[in-house]
């Protein structure tokens, strides 16, 4: 098992080189292509976008990100991967003659495990949502016809383009191994098709949302103590990555595994806080809320507001403080871009439509 599992990683250290060597050039392209597949710009850039727009779409949007996720984090910690920029170091592989030599870049140095990729697992899930409720609006009522298929067919082959930027990204980052992109890709379509069935997110109540994100967290903690006390540390990448990446500042608190995990929990408990909510339905559920001018001001307020939230600094001095006011922070944040922008925007709407009178 170690000597197949040690072939496929020296395979995808070969990848990484090849693209490093020939690709030189495209390095800041892979590193765009990182920074927008992170799920922080789907949560802070296209949730907003989708949720004014299309209600339902921004809802599974975030379900299918944060379950998505959670679910990233609980194969890591069961699959032990290993990642490229540390590997090759660690590694007996390669006996008595050099390992390769791989570049490391301000996105290499993630610190958890590496197996499957969060980068790919997230994309996928993520545009999944995205395509599959574009092609209703896309294809109308040409089903069938050579247009509907042609459209159809370009939208998929978008779908597929940004997942192969993704993985060679990813890959050319030295932050995963090919297998790993590939799996990731795989699980987030089949995490996005799973929401393409389930119907009640959409009217979800506050406990169920409740509910849910208290299951997530006491699951991940549980999972996590358990391992501990029988001596299996599910942290055990955090020394491997401050051991091995070329710069201490790469490495990140955002990166670590229950970093992600509070954040993501916040941003579904400040969700569904917002969803049944007073200020809410009063702004988003009347007539004023279908009105075109009404949706696009609160795209505009929603991202100028979920930018000043992102743009603020936790303090890292501190661990679990920093993991608690992560949680409170982007609840906050998606909290006023569902309920109170909106309550702002129709309040202003209103008086304005009043004084016109």
């Amino acid at each position: 098992m170690e000597a197949g599992m040690n072939v496929l990683h020296d395979a995808g250290i070969q990848a990484t080189r090849y693209l490093q060597e020939n690709y030189q050039s495209s390095q800041d392209w892979f590193l765009f292509v990182s920074f927008a597949a992170d799920l922080r710009n789907t949560f802070f850039i296209l949730f907003p976008i989708w949720f004014h727009l299309s209600e339902a779409v921004g809802v599974k949007l975030i379900w299918v990100a944060v379950i998505g996720d959670w679910l990233n984090l609980v194969f890591k910690w069961i699959l032990f991967g290993q990642r490229p920029y540390w590997w090759v170091h660690e590694t007996s592989y390669y006996g008595d003659t050099s390992p390769p030599v791989i570049q490391q870049f301000p996105l290499t140095c993630e610190t958890g495990p590496g197996s499957p990729s969060g980068h790919a697992m997230g994309s996928a899930g993520v545009y999944y949502v995205m395509v599959t409720a574009l092609l209703p609006c896309v294809l109308g009522t040409r089903r069938g016809t050579c247009v509907a298929r042609c459209l159809r067919g370009l939208l998929w082959l978008a779908f597929w383009a940004v997942q192969v930027c993704v993985c060679l990204s990813r890959v050319f980052l030295a932050a995963h191994f090919p297998h790993q992109v590939i799996a990731g890709v795989i699980s987030g379509m089949v995490v996005a098709e799973a929401f393409e069935h389930i119907h009640a997110i959409y009217n979800a109540s506050l406990r169920r949302y409740l509910g849910t994100t208290l299951f997530l967290f006491g699951f991940a903690l549980g999972f996590y103590l358990l391992l501990k006390a029988l001596g299996v540390d599910l942290l055990w990448t955090l020394e491997k990555a401050e051991r091995w990446c070329d710069r201490p500042e790469w490495i990140h608190i955002e990166t670590t595994p229950f970093a992600g995990l509070l954040r993501n929990l916040g941003i579904l408990f400040g969700l569904g806080l917002a969803l049944n909510s007073q200020m809410y339905l009063e702004s988003c559920k009347g007539k004023r809320g279908q009105r075109l001018p009404f949706r696009l001001s609160c795209i505009a307020a929603s991202l100028l507001v979920l930018h000043l939230f992102d743009s603020f600094d936790l303090p890292t001095d501190r661990e679990l403080l920093f993991y608690l006011l992560s949680f409170c922070k982007n609840a906050a944040a998606h909290l006023c871009a569902v309920a109170l922008i909106p309550y702002c925007v129709a309040q202003v709407l209103r008086r304005g439509h009043e004084k016109m009178r």
